[in-house]
């Protein structure tokens, strides 16, 4: 054996065959659904003989390890397996339009530690991810966390995100960050392979691997923060589209006779007339024409208005703030309520601070879609808040890694050197 990019000891090729059985026998013990040898070989279809080969190939790689004995049905009691969680850690970081969020994780998503803090995205990528950059070195210093290889890190943006190539397009509240390379700026930083992805898409997929959904196979998450926009999961997977914008629903026409010009350049777009920004303008035009004294009171006292102001004062029975929030949720539910038909989902989640806000907005959604969709697509439909916390992308930024670290594409190519850190390149897609 002969040492690899990151000193650690490199272990013979892994041939197709192997891969396969590999991935198949990590996939299971990952999500759960085999704990042993003996439920390996009934869930996989492979031999008892294969799967003994896979299963010694990962302990000896360090990703499996057993724990206590199991259940016997009949005879010796068999081993059960698990993720080596110990082995590496996951950096994340979902931002949001006015936070940044980072935490550490181990290798079966568990969030370890994190920090939260105010922070403009409209500031441009250089000042923020610089911030990301220092909080992932002190999350890495913490005594709590293990001292352990990085196997990968995982952003969130809240715009658009070409997934293949981490690359954040056109972003309508994300001035100066068009085109940038986000993927190619961590890697350097850190020589780990990147992945990006929408900040909605992550919240789904944390739902799905450690929340409300981890039982469903079909599900909308539905972000109402600054902006608005849908996470899909379809048939247990998460679902990005062809370039990764699938479930932008934030700009979707609802009232073109609105007349309000989105930020993305749109009229009437739902966004513009429902998000928080939305909330925000409205609460400020409401104080200034005194029709709302509560909002007024904060205008004169804050010097502006921000939509938990508005869902504040809906909650002291502020007449106009209870419109606000009304029509908000109204706006909203219609536009679900088309992928409740579109998609069929059996859940939608609602998450974000506008949804989060109180009961007005939640029952406004709700009325919206069971009035607007199919009677056979809302049957067994459930529509809830989403309780997920401190924040449903974080895990989600790490099962986002997770996924393609351990995918058939990928495992292969890093397995033999112990680890995919120094090996930044394995988040590029290939064609071949």
């Amino acid at each position: 054996m002969t040492d690899g990019p990151v000193g650690m000891a490199v272990r013979a090729p892994v041939s197709t065959d192997q891969l396969d059985g590999l991935v198949t026998v990590l996939d299971l013990v990952r999500g759960g659904r085999a704990r042993s040898r003996p439920e390996l070989a009934r869930a996989s279809g492979l031999g008892r003989g294969a799967v003994t080969q896979r299963v010694t190939q990962l302990l000896d790689s360090g990703l499996l390890e057993e724990s206590e004995l199991g259940r016997s049905t009949g005879g010796r009691p068999p081993r059960e397996l698990a993720v080596r969680a110990q082995a590496g850690l996951v950096l994340v970081a979902p931002l949001g339009a006015t936070h940044v969020a980072a935490g550490v994780t181990d290798l079966t998503g568990r969030l370890i530690a994190h920090v939260q803090e105010p922070w403009s995205i409209a500031a441009g990528p250089d000042a923020v991810l610089t911030r990301v950059e220092e909080l992932f070195r002190e999350l890495l210093a913490r005594d709590t966390v293990p001292r352990a290889p990085v196997y990968g890190i995982g952003i969130g943006l809240p715009g658009p995100v070409e997934f293949a190539t981490g690359t954040p397009v056109n972003p309508p509240i994300m001035p100066g960050w068009d085109g940038y390379r986000v993927r190619a700026r961590l890697a350097k930083r850190f020589d780990v392979p990147v992945w990006v992805d929408n900040d909605v898409n992550l919240m789904a997929l944390g739902e799905l691997r450690t929340g409300a959904a981890q039982a469903e196979r079909n599900v909308v998450y539905v972000k109402i923060g600054t902006g608005i926009g849908a996470g899909l999961i379809s048939d247990g997977r998460l679902h990005r589209g062809a370039k990764g914008a699938a479930g932008d629903i934030g700009h979707a026409t609802v009232d073109v006779a609105s007349g309000v010009v989105c930020r993305c350049g749109n009229v009437g777009c739902l966004e513009a007339l429902a998000g928080g920004a939305a909330l925000s303008r409205d609460g400020t035009t409401a104080a200034t024409e005194g029709r709302s004294p509560y909002l007024r009171a904060v205008l004169d006292a804050q010097g502006q208005i921000g939509a938990s102001d508005v869902a504040a004062a809906a909650q002291h029975g502020d007449t106009v703030a209870l419109e606000l929030l009304t029509r908000s949720g109204r706006l909203v539910g219609e536009t679900v309520a088309t992928l409740v038909n579109f998609f069929n989902p059996s859940l939608v989640l609602l998450g974000g601070g506008v949804a989060l806000a109180g009961d007005v907005i939640l029952a406004a959604i709700r009325q919206a879609v069971y009035q607007r969709s199919l009677p056979l697509a809302t049957r067994d439909l459930r529509i809830d808040r989403s309780l997920l916390t401190p924040d449903p992308a974080l895990p989600g930024a790490a099962h986002m890694v997770l996924d393609e670290l351990f995918s058939r594409q990928r495992l292969g190519r890093w397995l033999p050197a112990g680890s995919p850190a120094g090996f930044p390149e394995l988040a590029e897609e290939r064609t071949a």
